[in-house]
């Protein structure tokens, strides 16, 4: 895998096959209080007859963890519809990386931003959120799509890119562009994070993927934030670590 390179995300071994699990249509299996809507394109569509002929769908992961960085992915989607995506919080590990490999395949063009633990500190999370975005917009634009309209995940525009973004609370289980958008920033930045777990073993990002967890808060108790924590988190206030600069390098 490589991460921040133009026109590189992390596209799992597994696909969809008969050896690999399913992916379970909206709700089958949950109770009647956990079935959520299923994304579709409706509102692209919408879009597409307004002229608007380029639509770009953007989620991002990682605003709410501890360590490592702040993933934005953008998704130009075709015309036809993809069964089986959905909001990444609704899939399994297993599920999201079947959804992100036939993703791969149906999508018109991908782009994944990241800005690192140390851009999450030094700029504020909004600031941070916007340079991701802005990379991940670059990486399509690259395979030469501007963009007419964006639709992007939540009630704000980080982006700062004024009326051509359309902002959906709840986008990623409305939109089928954005929920797709979600299964790809949450794939490649898990597995950015799992590729750092060998180096940092005691906080366990294998498992947690730089998010809190008990075990991830007793190693900050015994051991201090790692490199690549963020430090400026207000979990820092209650360690006796606030104010250690980091140490060099990797653990291991």
């Amino acid at each position: 895998m490589r991460v921040g390179v133009a026109g590189a995300w992390y596209v799992p071994a597994m696909v969809a096959s008969a050896s690999a699990p399913p992916v379970p249509a909206a709700g089958v299996g949950a109770p009647p209080a956990a079935r959520t809507r299923t994304p579709t394109l409706r509102l692209e569509r919408r879009c597409w007859g307004a002229g608007e002929r380029v639509v770009v769908g953007i989620d991002e992961v990682g605003r709410g963890a501890w360590a490592g960085p702040v993933t934005v992915a953008a998704l130009v989607p075709p015309p036809d519809h993809l069964r089986g995506v959905r909001d990444s919080k609704e899939l399994t590990r297993d599920e999201r990386e079947v959804v992100a490999a036939r993703v791969g395949g149906w999508a018109v063009a991908i782009g994944v931003g990241h800005a690192s633990y140390e851009e999450c500190d030094a700029l504020g999370m909004t600031a941070a959120l916007r340079a991701a975005g802005r990379r991940a917009l670059a990486e399509v634009a690259a395979q030469g799509y501007e963009p007419d309209r964006i639709i992007l995940d939540g009630n704000y525009d980080y982006l700062g890119l004024g009326s051509r973004v359309t902002t959906v609370v709840r986008g990623d289980s409305t939109s089928l562009a954005v929920a797709a958008a979600s299964c790809v920033a949450k794939v490649t930045r898990d597995a950015f994070m799992r590729a750092e777990a060998e180096h940092y073993p005691p906080y366990e990002f294998e498992s947690n993927v730089g998010y809190p967890a008990p075990v991830h808060k007793s190693a900050l108790a015994w051991y201090g934030p790692s490199a690549i924590h963020r430090r400026s988190w207000i979990f820092m206030d209650g360690l006796c670590w606030r104010g250690v600069p980091p140490a060099p390098g990797r653990l291991f």
